[in-house]
């Protein structure tokens, strides 16, 4: 396997991502929906890699909403019809519920209007709860899906009656990133959920800061919600006041992890976004699978031939090879 440098990586994924988008994003007054109002820091990797995209194309959302602020008739009332993007990720199947139910919602209340479903990891543990999305796509009749790797291609050609096309991952398009300065041989973000691998509750080496990105700093998320509060008296519009929200704690989440990434000359993870995000930034990093082979799989798929990329099956192997490769601080 010929290796890549991330600036080659990054460009070449960013410009699939895109060709795929253009090929199926249909036409209209775009909805963008399922904003991540929440502390994991991928997720607002990915809704601001969507966001890039669709500020490039000229076809910013007029209508925005997170599941708790969703609203069937407002949301038909600004686009007339136009198409409803669900923000990408890992969320279809089982393992996250309140996302299933909301995906399920939008197939039964919009029917005969576009759905496109931004690039998704699929994980069903339940064939049952399979068999009732697939109802839903085929009653529906204009959803689009595009998964993120070849396991859930290969799920979804086998149970979904509907166009299917395989997508890197939107924060791709977010672009190469400076890192900052390096405090620590190797930092490890390792994910602390119910998506965590075996080997979890393995003592850390000597030397290695650990931690994971669900913690937000209490004094720090006070204050943005302060400024977002000023934000309010400068904008009107409410849908303005929502897209502004959006984005102002997208962007400091993505921020914040970015710079936890940066602590470490070589980063350990088991996080798909942690992975998305080294690369962005050109840490060497050692990557190890969630629970239900997720990461492994998008790796094996998009970026497997990034040269800062080493890989190893257990948390012991991943340590061992981050101390031998990073440099002495």
């Amino acid at each position: 396997m010929t290796q890549k440098t991330a600036d080659q990586l990054v460009g070449e994924l960013a410009r699939r991502f895109s060709a795929t988008l253009d090929t199926v994003l249909p036409s209209g007054k775009l909805a963008l929906v399922d904003f991540p109002d929440h502390s994991n820091v991928g997720d607002s990797a990915i809704w601001l890699g969507e966001m890039a995209y669709l500020r490039s194309q000229g076809r910013l959302p007029v209508y925005y909403s997170a599941i708790a602020d969703f609203d069937d008739a407002d949301c038909r009332a600004a686009t007339g019809g136009g198409p409803i993007l669900i923000h990408g990720g890992g969320n279809m199947g089982t393992l996250w519920p309140k996302h299933e139910a909301f995906r399920l919602h939008l197939l039964r209340a919009h029917r005969g209007r576009p759905i496109v479903q931004m690039p998704q990891s699929i994980h069903y543990a339940d064939i049952a709860a399979a068999a009732e999305m697939a109802d839903a796509i085929r009653a529906h009749g204009q959803f689009t899906l595009l998964v993120r790797d070849a396991r859930s291609l290969a799920f979804a050609r086998a149970h979904f009656d509907c166009p299917i096309h395989l997508c890197p991952d939107a924060a791709l398009m977010l672009g190469r990133q400076q890192r900052g300065p390096a405090t620590a041989p190797v930092f490890a973000l390792l994910r602390t959920d119910h998506e965590r691998a075996a080997g979890a509750t393995d003592p850390l080496p000597p030397g290695v800061i650990a931690d994971d990105w669900l913690e937000e700093d209490a004094a720090q998320k006070r204050y943005l919600r302060l400024s977002l509060k000023l934000d309010r008296l400068l904008i009107r519009d409410p849908m303005a006041q929502r897209a502004a929200r959006q984005r102002r704690l997208a962007e400091w989440r993505v921020q914040r992890g970015l710079a936890m990434l940066s602590t470490g000359e070589r980063v350990v993870t088991d996080r798909l976004h942690a992975h998305i995000l080294s690369l962005l930034l050109d840490i060497p990093h050692v990557l190890l699978d969630n629970s239900y082979g997720k990461v492994a799989g998008f790796a094996d798929q998009w970026t497997g031939d990034y040269d800062g990329l080493a890989r190893a099956a257990t948390r012991a192997a991943a340590f061992e090879a981050a101390q031998v490769r990073a440099p002495a601080l």
